[in-house]
């Protein structure tokens, strides 16, 4: 015979502030937990949208980021004829040449500087990636020293909102718009003219080529053809696959760090649960002798007081999760170990981290509850009852 779960949603009703605390701590695990897990998400999110799957990133063999890069314009002009390249409106090629360099600009409100990208691109930089419009102003004049700054370099540093003027590599560069490029990378870049940027920063090389394929499923025939070219030192990436590379080290930092933090949190919350679950065997010794002489068995006084851990593990989890979702509302700012620059991105909650999450909760509970109701499970009937 089977003890009704509304007997253990009583007895927890019954005991409203121990029960409130430890929901409570459980609730502050499962948030830290959940955080964790969306700054990791969001930042590889953030990263993994930066880049298109029709795109072709080409840098130099065994280089770890475009900055850390250098393609020579000999190099550059071979991968310029590819034929698997894709043709604009116009019947140019859409391969774009790209310099990308990092400076140093002071945040606003606290003068605290940190890395921004600072990309050279060409026209054809903005046809192969069609998800990037301008906000703002207009697009940099060729050949000018003018300048456009994403929205997220616009709102944090220095210098870079429209109208405003950066000075590095020796010369004052105005920027002239502010462009929107979503959720992605790119938001925290400022960008120029390659040429321009090249001469300022004395940079001879090409930190990478960039080319729109014109059938996606040409992409290893490239691959095989350009890496094992003898002229060429190369390594080449679907776009995608590229910022995925980019978000793996810091996105496992972060889990390695949360679980940390989560292993050392969880432990007060399971102590609090294990102490909640003593006092709830302590306090109806009777009870639970009066069930077993009403011919309850042990298996049932154990899955009664297992429900009640697990219901408080469930609604911590409820409630941490609850709490949690409104960090999706803040954007934050980190550093890309692999490029060493800022890079601003939400946190995001995902189905995955959702039953991740609310797993976490309900092992706690159990973990909490298990010897507690081991031990109400065991108890003689004639010592309960004399007991009560």
């Amino acid at each position: 015979m089977a003890i009704p779960l509304y007997y253990s949603f009583r007895n927890l009703w019954t005991r409203r502030l121990t029960t409130a605390l430890t929901i409570a701590g459980m609730a502050l695990v499962v948030f830290v937990f959940a955080a964790i897990l969306m700054l990791a998400e969001g930042l590889q999110k953030t990263l993994v949208e930066t880049g298109s799957y029709d795109n072709v990133v080409i840098i130099r063999k065994a280089s770890k980021s475009e900055v850390q890069s250098g393609i020579e314009r000999g190099h550059a002009s071979i991968i310029e004829v590819q034929p698997e390249t894709a043709l604009g409106p116009d019947s140019r090629r859409l391969i774009a040449k790209e310099i990308v360099v990092l400076i140093n600009l002071p945040k606003r409100g606290s003068d605290k500087p940190s890395h921004v990208v600072i990309r050279g691109i060409s026209e054809v930089s903005m046809k192969i990636r069609p998800q990037i419009k301008i906000a703002e102003g207009r697009f940099p004049k060729p050949g000018s020293s003018e300048i456009m700054a994403g929205q997220s370099v616009a709102k944090r540093f220095k210098g870079g909102g429209l109208g405003e003027i950066l000075r590095f590599g020796m010369r004052d560069w105005t920027v002239v718009g502010i462009f929107d490029a979503g959720n992605t990378g790119f938001s925290s870049e400022i960008w120029g003219d390659a040429e321009q940027l090249m001469q300022a920063f004395r940079r001879p090389v090409y930190s990478s080529v960039i080319l729109k394929l014109r059938d996606s499923l040409e992409f290893d025939n490239l691959k095989q053809r350009l890496e094992s070219d003898p002229r060429l030192t190369v390594d080449v990436l679907r776009e995608t696959k590229y910022y995925e590379e980019q978000s793996e080290m810091m996105a496992k930092f972060l889990r390695i760090l949360g679980l940390s933090l989560t292993i050392i949190f969880s432990l007060g919350a399971v102590i609090g649960a294990m102490i909640t679950m003593y006092a709830a065997v302590a306090n109806r010794v009777g009870e639970i002798g009066t069930l077993r002489a009403l011919g309850f068995q042990r298996r049932s006084i154990l899955t009664a007081f297992l429900a009640e851990s697990l219901l408080l593990g469930f609604i911590g989890g409820c409630a941490g999760l609850f709490f949690a979702s409104f960090l999706q509302l803040f954007t934050v700012s980190t550093m890309n170990f692999q490029t060493f620059s800022e890079l601003a991105f939400s946190f995001s909650l995902t189905f995955e981290i959702l039953y991740q999450s609310m797993a976490f909760g309900l092992i706690m509970g159990f973990v909490g509850g298990v010897l507690p109701a081991f031990r109400a499970s065991r108890m003689n009937i004639v010592e309960a009852l004399r007991a009560s």
